[in-house]
């Protein structure tokens, strides 16, 4: 199931911080982005690693679909045959516990061909930590390395730098931080070797290809590629236990949408698309949100409150929701599996991921 058409606004959207401060403030990120940048080029402080990396980043601040993205290459390169590790920064990960996105991936993804599951490094020191990886009897026989979030993490020298871009969220109407939520300026994409248009499902066709030609027009020799986002399957979580049901299970019923992502839209309209326009509520909670005990309960008043029969929230979120006591929820719990299904590119990018 595909979420429909957005008509989104062409306005910018307002940056972290109020607009005369961003404006202030973003010519000064700009210069020490800059800086940072040209230190790089030189190749100060960057360490190559001896098997390729793939990269797989934003220029904006989250919310483009990289966890499913890092997903699908993972699973090329295992089809391929391949032993790839990943390395994430492992963002608000409480002490002593992996992430949510780490949580995710060792949750939806397959193991390697040989049956050992897919290594993680999930910490802020990802040069550090892979180094320690591959010094263990599973790292050494790690041969593709695939950097989540990785675009600005340029301590680590990349082989193939492919960088996503929201098509709900045009960069090119979009200002730097903290003015806008753009972490480069979009002449960055020059140093990209691959772009991918995510969300296209979710604008109209035009809009994909006003995309990409600017893309090309920064980036000449990348290859462009655009994706929509598809719910495949559902998992449903209750007391009773768990199972699977398609995305037409929720047509009939009275969905309260619960997420904390960056970029909430495109779920919550594929929520109303799937129950035919019942949604009985929603909870948009901040990025990476940690479902504290004050949290669960607002959640709990708010399916009392609004009828709901059922709660629909991403897989991050259940990473942190799985941790209640399944007897507290009410209603079943479902979970969408998310895919990236790509309309046009897909073959190029398998193409150089392959020729690595």
């Amino acid at each position: 199931m595909s979420a429909g058409t957005d008509h989104h606004s062409t306005a910018r959207p307002p940056g972290p911080v109020p607009a005369p401060l961003g404006s202030l403030l973003a010519p000064v990120y700009e210069q020490i982005i800059a800086s940072r940048n040209r230190r790089f080029d030189r190749g100060v402080d960057v360490r190559r690693f001896d098997r390729p990396v793939i990269s797989i980043g934003n220029l904006s601040v989250g919310g483009t679909g990289k966890t499913p993205t890092v997903r699908k290459i993972v699973r090329w390169l295992i089809a391929d045959g391949l032993l790839p590790a990943i390395a994430m920064r492992g963002y608000k990960a409480a002490p002593g516990k992996p992430g949510d996105e780490a949580v995710e991936y060792e949750r939806t993804l397959d193991p390697w061909p040989t049956g050992t599951r897919v290594p993680i490094v999930a910490q802020p020191n990802r040069v550090l930590g892979l180094e320690r990886l591959l010094t263990t009897p599973t790292g050494r026989r790690v041969n593709r390395i695939v950097l989540d979030d990785g675009f600005q993490h340029r301590r680590i020298a990349r082989d193939l730098d492919i960088v996503l871009i929201d098509a709900t969220r045009d960069p090119w109407n979009d200002r730097l931080l903290p003015a806008g939520w753009l972490r480069e300026p979009v002449s960055s994409l020059a140093r990209a070797h691959a772009a991918v248009i995510t969300h296209a499902e979710a604008v109209e066709p035009g809009a994909v290809e006003r995309l990409m030609e600017r893309i090309a027009s920064v980036a000449p020799s990348a290859v462009v590629a655009a994706a929509r986002h598809e719910w495949t399957e559902l998992r449903v979580h209750q007391p009773s236990g768990d199972r699977v049901e398609e995305p037409a299970w929720l047509r009939s019923r009275r969905p309260l949408a619960v997420c904390g992502i960056a970029n909430p839209g495109p779920f919550i309209r594929t929520v109303e698309q799937c129950c035919g326009g019942t949604l009985a509520g929603r909870v948009v909670l901040p990025d990476h949100d940690e479902y504290g005990p004050s949290t669960v309960e607002r959640l709990l008043r708010e399916i009392a409150r609004s009828s709901a029969d059922v709660v629909v929230t991403t897989e991050k979120d259940w990473a942190k929701l799985s941790e209640v006591a399944p007897d507290r929820w009410p209603v079943p719990v479902v979970c969408p599996r998310l895919d990236i299904v790509f309309e046009r590119g897909e073959d190029q990018l398998r193409g150089a991921i392959a020729a690595l």
